[in-house]
């Protein structure tokens, strides 16, 4: 059987060691500071913050193009030359990054593209699933591995506190971010992937302890998520008491594996520092 890899974007947050393990590979992003070009990855996350500390301006991000998906697909041919690819990629809905694939595609054989309508720790869970089910069965048929992806699209769950509103509200990219003008200093609002766009559904008051576990709580209540993976996302600067809390809550609730992920350059220029966030895949 020819060998099926696995590819996505650095906006899905796949940690490095996981991705090492199940040898995904993952395209950068692109985060624009102060007038460069960085690649997500190549950039330290405090950058980012301490940009806009000293500046009070938030970095713009932009999305893979179309030229430079030719080369990453080529480059995975050049290493494995009869492989077969299967890219799951950014949400569609708030970048151009997939349709730049889905052209980059046009040029090559046996290459197989998911919308995965997710981002950060959402689309980490999706391609962590197929990664786990590829090693359980690695003969599997491409278009069978294809079917069981999409099948739990629609069940990959993400909600998050963004840590900061100043980068929510700049970043634009909530369709209804308008409701919370006037609100800002006393709301926490979650933010949600509906339809593959990031959605305010939910307001949380309080300090950001309180409502993390507030979040988490509803979270689990309205989604029955599969109690063998739990991914827990976090930005920098998220207090630790926080971290200790929601483990200790996810364990209570019967989770065999907690993981925490840290959101990188591409989320972070979105979501600002001591963001918390939940992700898993329904049953």
């Amino acid at each position: 059987m020819r060998r099926i890899i696995l590819s996505t974007e650095s906006g899905a947050d796949v940690p490095g060691d996981l991705a090492e393990k199940y040898d995904i590979q993952v395209v950068p992003m692109h985060i624009i500071m102060d007038g460069k070009d960085y690649l997500d990855g190549s950039l330290p996350v405090q950058d980012i913050y301490d940009y806009y500390e000293r500046t009070k301006k938030i970095p713009s991000t932009t999305s893979t193009n179309a030229h430079e998906y030719q080369e990453f697909f080529s480059t995975i041919r050049e290493n494995s030359p009869d492989c077969i690819i299967v890219h799951i990629g950014y949400t569609s809905k708030a970048s151009s990054s997939f349709q730049n694939a889905v052209i980059a595609a046009e040029e090559f054989e046996d290459i197989y593209l998911i919308d995965a309508l997710n981002v950060t720790g959402g689309l980490a869970a999706i391609v962590l699933y197929a990664a786990k089910f590829l090693e359980k069965e690695p003969d599997i048929e491409p278009e069978r591995l294809v079917e069981k992806i999409e099948a739990i699209v629609p069940k990959s769950r993400l909600a998050f506190i963004p840590g900061s509103l100043d980068f929510l509200k700049a970043g634009g990219r909530v369709s209804n971010m308008a409701s919370l003008i006037g609100a800002l200093l006393k709301i926490k609002p979650c933010i949600e992937l509906k339809d593959g766009k990031l959605m305010s559904t939910k307001r949380y008051r309080g300090k950001m302890i309180g409502a993390s576990e507030k979040l988490l709580r509803d979270y689990l209540n309205e989604f029955n998520i599969d109690r063998e993976q739990l991914y827990f996302i976090y930005s920098i600067g998220l207090d630790e008491r926080i971290k200790e809390r929601m483990g200790q809550v996810a364990k209570e609730n019967g989770f065999q594996n907690i993981r925490w992920i840290q959101a990188g350059g591409m989320i972070s220029t979105h979501s600002g520092a001591g963001g918390f966030g939940i992700a898993g895949i329904e049953e």
